[in-house]
């Protein structure tokens, strides 16, 4: 095989993929989130999926969020991967972070009884401006930069960011170049490095990505996400045509008509005899 020209089908940034591997294999995901967290893993005592299922009724749905929650010693951690820049991601973050916070107290507790939530996302772009792949946010006073609380923390991990090289040595950019891998060229590099937690969970990738569990999830997955698409097209189309309209009502020349929409002339002829 020519590993160079093999891409990955799947890279493990696909949110199918990436939550049933660990939901599968809770092991490989406890090593992972010691990695990010920068955690003695024979430190962690215990370790909870809080959301295990991925309903096959809500796969379809554009809104159905496949990230990771858990408890690690009475910590909220939720694991985001994002593949796509929209823009608004720090507010995101933030959103997620406040959703999981103000859902963790029962009736009857106080607020200092709140535990620390952290949301870690692994994103697939470049979001800040700096060299460094891992951004770590806390709540800080502007000047004098002590802390307000401990229970605040965004951990962002900038994949495009990550250095070339990987070593042995360098747990948490392994880690990170797995999530990184577009060739199966990449994953023979991570492989050759012969480092037993890393060669487990291109295994375990590997098997599931060649599982139907994981196929018909995935095709439910890519048609719910196709549809969008195809939806935001039409709705984006509809409303050039509808500007292309009133341009002809005020008389507007069809050549600026064209500038304007990106429409062509026939089109917006079309629609002038249509009127």
């Amino acid at each position: 095989m020519n590993f160079a020209m093999a891409r990955l089908e799947y890279k493990l940034t696909n949110d199918t993929l990436f939550k049933m591997l660990f939901v599968k294999h809770p092991e490989l995901l406890k090593r992972l989130v010691a990695e990010l967290l920068g955690l003695n893993f024979d430190s962690i005592g215990s370790f909870k999926i809080r959301n295990p299922e991925m309903p096959p009724e809500y796969l379809g749905d554009k809104f159905c969020r496949l990230d990771i929650t858990m408890t690690v010693d009475g910590q909220r951690v939720d694991l985001e991967v994002q593949v796509q820049n929209e823009d608004d991601y720090p507010a995101r973050a933030l959103y997620y972070w406040a959703r999981e916070y103000s859902t963790a107290l029962s009736e009857g507790e106080g607020y200092g009884e709140l535990p620390r939530t952290i949301v870690i996302s692994i994103i697939d772009f470049e979001l800040f401006a700096c060299a460094e792949f891992h951004s770590d946010y806390r709540a800080l006073e502007a000047t004098r930069h002590t802390q307000l609380t401990d229970k605040f923390n965004l951990h962002f991990f900038e994949l495009p960011k990550l250095p070339e090289a990987i070593s042995a040595d360098r747990g948490l950019e392994l880690w990170l170049s797995l999530f990184k891998a577009k060739t199966e060229e990449e994953l023979a590099r991570i492989e050759a490095l012969e480092v037993p937690i890393m060669n487990q969970t291109i295994e375990a990738y590997r098997n599931v990505a060649v599982s139907p569990e994981f196929q018909e999830m995935e095709r439910v997955r890519s048609k719910a996400r196709h549809d969008e698409a195809q939806a935001l097209g039409h709705a984006r189309r509809e409303g050039l045509l509808s500007v292309a309209r009133n341009a002809l009502e005020m008389a507007m020349p069809i050549e600026n008509i064209v500038k304007l929409t990106g429409l062509s002339q026939e089109e917006i002829e079309g629609l002038r005899g249509a009127n």
